[in-house]
């Protein structure tokens, strides 16, 4: 395939940036988004022009490192698949490609397509874990918990803080990440010593860090890589509520 790709390019985050096109040439249709941007790369470096900075890591989809907007969606659309596992068969032969950075006030961006998201890190710090002693190997089998408990809780902890709720979301918001840390927690006993002073504490990071409100516009769902459900926000109000009345 013969490809035209249209790619934010910005030297620092204070610098104007632009949309830039290139060519990619005898695109494969069995490489990934990421494959194909490297030998965009290769080529530019032989041309003497400075490579495309995007982020990446595992190439597993297992990450989220690999933060992209593809045709105006986070990950490029294909249903629960980061860009690292977007293959090119996705797209046809003479196809315009737009790629841009995540797009929100809280993930200021550090040069082309590559953003700090360490606010999601800043929303961790302010509560997103236990500080009680949960016990060794052993206490696993010992503690009792029910099943459809501990599916509720895998199913919050397979968010993978990418932050395409965020860049998805017209709000720029970061509830759905947040209220999957909470809801994680909030059902497990090791959690429930701490919940009330963690979502204060996480929801206050929330504001501090620049996101948005939500408005229950579902983008977040519709753009998670790992199809984390809107039902863990309502989790969140309700653990928020109780903490106020408590």
């Amino acid at each position: 395939m013969n490809l035209t790709l249209h790619v934010w390019r910005q030297k620092g985050p204070n610098a104007p940036g632009k949309l830039e096109t290139y060519d990619a040439h005898n695109v494969s249709p069995d490489q990934s988004f990421l494959e194909m941007l490297d030998e965009v790369n290769e080529g530019l470096i032989r041309k003497g022009v400075e490579p495309i900075a995007f982020d990446h890591d595992c190439r597993e989809g297992i990450c989220g490192m690999c933060s992209q907007v593809i045709n105006g969606v986070p990950h490029g659309g294909q249903d629960r698949t980061t860009v690292c596992q977007l293959h090119m068969r996705s797209f046809k032969d003479g196809d315009n490609i737009f790629i841009e950075p995540w797009r929100a006030t809280a993930f200021p961006i550090v040069k082309d397509l590559v953003v700090d998201r360490g606010n999601l890190d800043v929303i961790i710090q302010a509560g997103g874990y236990t500080s009680c002693h949960t016990g060794g190997i052993a206490d696993g089998n010992a503690l009792l918990i029910p099943k459809p408990e501990a599916d509720y809780a895998m199913d919050a902890a397979e968010c993978i803080g990418c932050g395409a709720c965020v860049a998805g979301c017209p709000n720029g918001s970061a509830m759905l990440f947040t209220s999957a840390k909470v809801a994680q927690l909030a059902v497990l006993p090791q959690g429930k010593a701490e919940a009330a002073a963690r979502v204060n504490n996480m929801t206050e990071a929330l504001k501090d860090c620049g996101f948005g409100n939500c408005t229950n516009h579902y983008e977040c769902q519709a753009s998670c890589p790992k199809g984390i459900n809107v039902k863990f926000i309502a989790k969140l109000n309700r653990e928020y509520l109780k903490a106020i009345a408590s």
